[in-house]
């Protein structure tokens, strides 16, 4: 197991810092689909769209597929070309380095864990619009940004059309600061899926227009999806929590099973007695079907007793529920 010992006499206080944050995409995608039966290859992606992005890229969704593992990734055709490949949390992508006024066809199928794949998706068409030559201003800001929520998993979205001298091509929403949907010029409207129930989402959208220029972002609207998510489906599994001592002084080891979800987690926040220790975040690949482990420093001082917890940062940016909590002494 690894240790990452803090050096020895520093106080307990010092130690509770968090090591940083990471922002993941959110689902665009609905409810999962194109099931693949129980140990064989995963089903066809359905509900996949593409919509011209600007006069060089084109903006491509489905939704998630359900296989028994789970999902490994996505592959995304251009004709008989494969174009790109991102990982199984991801459910959208913009493909770029098209020709403008060109009709291009997308088809999208899911690998396994093991590899395999699924067969493609139906044909979907989009038509890059013309370029624009010197086009260096971007459109006006989108106004009066609203929405509601759709049930306990979906937001609806609507805003004001933004202008731009040469034509808005595509309007990018973002959830925090990442993108995470796009839908057409002619569009003022948007549903978002893949949520979670008794969650706030913060959105913002974008113009965009054939040379590529983006607009300033427009006002902000936060939304709470209804319902109650009390994290079981989401916590880790199998949480174990131990001492040892090394070095003059006592150190926390804990080990868990990652949450199952559609996508890869890399960040942990551990909370001891009650309010944040630290958090993990994960630089390189990240355990997801297997163990993980985790020590960090305690204090030099024997009978002290603490409770410990662990939850995940998922997919879609949000806190999964909290592990069982444990009680450790130092010296037991």
């Amino acid at each position: 197991m690894p240790r990452v010992p803090a050096p020895p006499f520093v106080s307990l206080s010092r130690c509770l810092a968090f090591c940083g944050a990471l922002t993941v995409l959110v689902s665009c995608g609905g409810a999962a689909s194109g099931d693949g039966a129980a140990g064989g290859a995963p089903g066809v992606p359905l509900g996949v769209t593409a919509t011209a992005g600007s006069a060089t890229s084109v903006h491509v969704m489905w939704n998630a597929v359900s296989v028994s593992g789970g999902v490994g990734g996505y592959e995304v055709y251009r004709g008989t070309t494969k174009v790109e490949e991102v990982p199984g949390a991801r459910h959208m992508v913009d493909v770029t380095r098209l020709k403008p006024s060109t009709v291009y066809v997308f088809t999208v199928r899911a690998r396994d864990k093991q590899g395999r794949a699924g067969p493609l998706s139906r044909e979907v068409r989009a038509t890059t619009p013309a370029a624009v030559a010197a086009d260096r201003v971007a459109p006006s800001r989108p106004g009066g940004l609203r929405g509601r929520a759709v049930g306990s998993r979906a937001v609806q979205l609507s805003w004001s059309a933004a202008s731009d001298d040469r034509g808005v091509v595509s309007y990018d929403i973002h959830q925090g600061a990442t993108k995470i949907h796009s839908v057409g010029g002619n569009q003022t409207a948007a549903v978002v899926t893949g949520l979670r129930p008794g969650t706030r989402y913060d959105f913002t959208v974008r113009a965009r227009d054939a040379g590529d220029n983006v607009s300033a972002a427009s006002g902000s609207v936060g939304l709470t999806t209804p319902g109650t998510d009390d994290g079981r489906d989401t916590s880790p599994t199998g949480f174990r929590a131990t001492t040892h001592r090394a070095d003059g002084a006592y150190h926390l080891d804990l080990s868990w099973v990652p949450p199952r979800t559609d996508g890869v987690v890399t960040e942990y926040q551990i909370q001891l007695d009650g309010r944040p220790a630290t958090s993990l975040v994960y630089g390189g690949p990240a355990p997801r079907d297997r163990a993980a482990e985790y020590s960090f420093y305690l204090g030099p001082k024997a009978g002290v007793s603490h409770r410990v917890r662990i939850r995940a940062k998922l997919p879609d940016g949000t806190w999964g529920g909290f592990s069982a909590e444990r009680t450790v002494t130092t010296g037991a």
